[in-house]
């Protein structure tokens, strides 16, 4: 993954004047190890979860799930992650972000930061991005 991206964010963020960083994050192969399975058992992969929990509470952040899984699977998700403390606003949309003279997002919705296990996304990634989001938001994650 390039971590550069989610620094080079956080920096437009504040060049720009944004209010809001907006994830992406896929749930297979990306937050959990994707086995296809129905009923599949949910198991984080190493600090995915303590990444997301920090993400979910920062007032200047937005978590989409970003999934092609039927509804039956998403709710699953959704209540897997629930549990576990990590709320994302919106599954595979951003109403957030209207269309604008350069931009349409009708059928691609906008977001800042994609995190996805088929855009070069690896479960060994998440401690690299919990040392970026420690130097951004300089606390302790």
């Amino acid at each position: 993954m390039n971590f550069f991206n989610i620094q080079n964010a956080y920096n437009m963020k504040i060049v720009r004047g944004w209010d809001t960083i907006f994830w992406a994050i896929d749930f297979h192969s990306t937050i959990c190890e994707g086995k296809y399975e129905s009923k599949q058992v949910f198991e984080f992969y190493p600090f995915a979860k303590e990444v997301l929990q920090f993400l979910s509470i920062q007032e200047d952040t937005c978590l989409i799930l970003y999934t092609c899984s039927h509804p039956i699977e998403i709710y699953r998700m959704q209540q897997f992650l629930k549990q576990n403390n990590i709320l994302f606003k919106y599954v595979n949309c951003n109403p957030e972000v209207p269309n604008t003279a350069l931009g349409n997002y009708k059928d691609k919705f906008y977001f800042n930061i994609l995190l996805e296990d088929k855009s070069g996304f690896e479960s060994s990634d998440w401690i690299e991005i919990k040392k970026i989001l420690k130097r951004i938001y300089e606390v302790k994650i």
